[in-house]
């Protein structure tokens, strides 16, 4: 089984919970760091062979354009995330637009394509910015993986389909792949995705949860990173408990994990395992709809063989 690997392409001084501490307007001030990480995550996949989708910020390519094309040309696809990394339930319509295709024109201006792929900001399409499919669809996007299947205090729709499936809007299908979550016995789910999870709980939690959608539903899990989680010795600018233990907790052995992840499973970008975004049955993209929603299949390199 293939499973899918993403990575979020932004700085450490990014992530929602150290923007709180450190505003938009100050980021220029601050001493980069997101090149250096980003090649060590390069080197890791090549050592094990693996490609990913990165979900670069606009922001980070503008400043970093070399480091953007290198992406491509170790043979990795690049979606976007976002320019600014703005919670989209926190922006307008016209807000979320405006940044949106911000970030395409810069993408599209450094490595030569307009992206098709794109992530939200801590996964901040929830069920009251569902509007935001349809400006996604507008804007030339085909894929989306924004959405996670659970509850969580600032990202989440519990119920989700968990699957890999195309919801239709006004604008046309998009594609959505949520990041992976494992069934329990009692109905529930659990995260399995990577990030924060695979950080602060041992790796066999996470390894079981992909080898359980793996075998018993015969899906592809797909798992997220961001290139500032293997970099220890970051500045902590995260204030409070709760913020400080989601952002810099398991910092020193999360490499070390991921080298054992990409050692015990394969991983390819979103696209090779779902090369074409054809909807089985279209639906609309009302939270109410959720249930009614049809799984994607995946190609057939996400399959057993």
């Amino acid at each position: 089984m293939v499973n899918i690997l993403t990575i979020d392409v932004e700085e450490y001084f990014h992530p929602s919970e150290v923007q709180r501490q450190v505003p938009a307007e100050n980021w220029e001030s601050l001493p980069s760091r997101v090149e250096a990480q980003t090649d060590r995550v390069l080197d890791l996949l090549a050592r094990h062979n693996a490609t990913a989708t990165f979900f670069v910020m606009g922001w980070v390519a503008e400043r970093h354009p070399r480091m953007t094309r290198r992406i491509v040309e170790a043979g990795h696809e690049i979606g976007c995330h976002s320019y600014a990394h703005q919670l989209v339930y926190d922006m307008t319509p016209t807000q979320f637009r405006a940044d949106t295709e911000r970030a395409v024109r810069v993408l599209e201006d450094v490595v030569g394509a307009a992206p098709r792929l794109y992530r939200a900001p801590s996964y901040s399409i929830t069920g009251r910015s569902l509007w935001a499919l349809e400006i996604l669809a507008k804007c030339g996007f085909t894929y989306d993986s924004s959405i996670y299947p659970i509850a969580h205090d600032r990202y989440g729709i519990p119920g989700f389909e968990r699957q890999a499936h195309t919801i239709r809007t006004a604008s046309g299908p998009i594609l959505e792949v949520p990041i992976a979550t494992a069934k329990l016995g009692a109905g529930g789910v659990v995260p399995v995705g990577g990030g924060a999870y695979l950080r602060l709980l041992p790796y066999r939690f996470t390894a079981a949860g992909i080898r359980r959608i793996n075998r018993e539903e015969r899906l592809p899990a797909c798992i997220y990173f961001h290139p500032w989680e293997i970099d220890p010795r970051q500045p902590r600018l995260a204030a409070g408990l709760v913020a400080r233990m989601r952002t810099y907790a398991g910092l020193g052995g999360m490499e070390r994990k991921l080298a054992k992840l990409l050692t015990d499973f394969r991983f390819l970008p979103i696209t090779a395992v779902y090369p074409h975004a054809r909807p089985l049955r279209e639906t609309t993209p009302e939270a109410g709809e959720t249930e009614r929603r049809t799984a994607f299949p995946a190609s057939g390199l996400g399959q057993e063989q």
